[in-house]
């Protein structure tokens, strides 16, 4: 089996990416599903992230209330520190047992907080990195999402950048034309990873 990495921040496209391996029949993990599996009402996870940023985080039903701890940890570095020092080990663990449960003979693995340490915690054979101009990000998170340009801006900013990114992959797929040009991209990837 090989795993292989799927890294990129918010607006690069890494969803549509993974969107489109799932279409093309290969076994996607995606660390965004596993954090809402993590963080469900009453699992480990949930009660941490409770505790640390009190009932506030909760809706009425008692689920965290995901839009406005987004809201939360994107304007303030440090609850967003908090936040990921709380989950990430959840999340990890539960994408370990995952990838332990599969039988594909290749795994993509999207993560958003892709760095080094992980791919010896998951044995990740190589990684990748969808990545566009900030710039693009930001005005795809407005006109697709519907965020403001404060809310976008701050999402942005609070993630490591496109040469940090580059630092830590085997791969980078642009993601600066159209769906066309990036399923293109994708394919030239797929190509070599089957082969190796």
């Amino acid at each position: 089996m090989k795993r292989v990495a799927i890294a990129g921040g918010i607006g690069a496209g890494k969803t549509a990416v993974t969107d489109r391996l799932t279409f093309l029949g290969y076994h996607v993990i995606d660390a965004d599903i596993v954090a809402r599996k993590v963080l469900q009402k009453g699992e480990p996870a949930w009660r941490a992230v409770r505790d640390a940023f009190g009932t506030a985080v909760l809706t009425p039903e008692g689920t965290i209330d995901r839009a406005f701890l987004a809201d939360v940890v994107f304007h303030d570095a440090s609850a967003l520190r908090r936040l990921n020092h709380i989950t990430h080990g959840y999340i990890r663990n539960e994408i370990a047992r995952e990838l332990g449960d599969s039988n594909a003979p290749v795994v993509f693995v999207a993560l958003p907080l892709y760095r080094a340490e992980l791919r010896e915690f998951l044995q990740l054979d190589e990684a990748w990195a969808v990545l566009v101009d900030p710039a693009m990000a930001l005005e795809r998170l407005v006109a697709q999402r519907a965020m403001s340009e404060e809310d976008a801006a701050a999402r942005v900013a609070a993630q490591m950048g496109n040469d940090e990114r580059v630092a830590l992959v085997d791969r980078v797929i642009w993601n600066d034309g159209t769906l066309e040009d990036l399923y293109g991209r994708l394919d030239v990837a797929l190509a070599e990873i089957v082969k190796t």
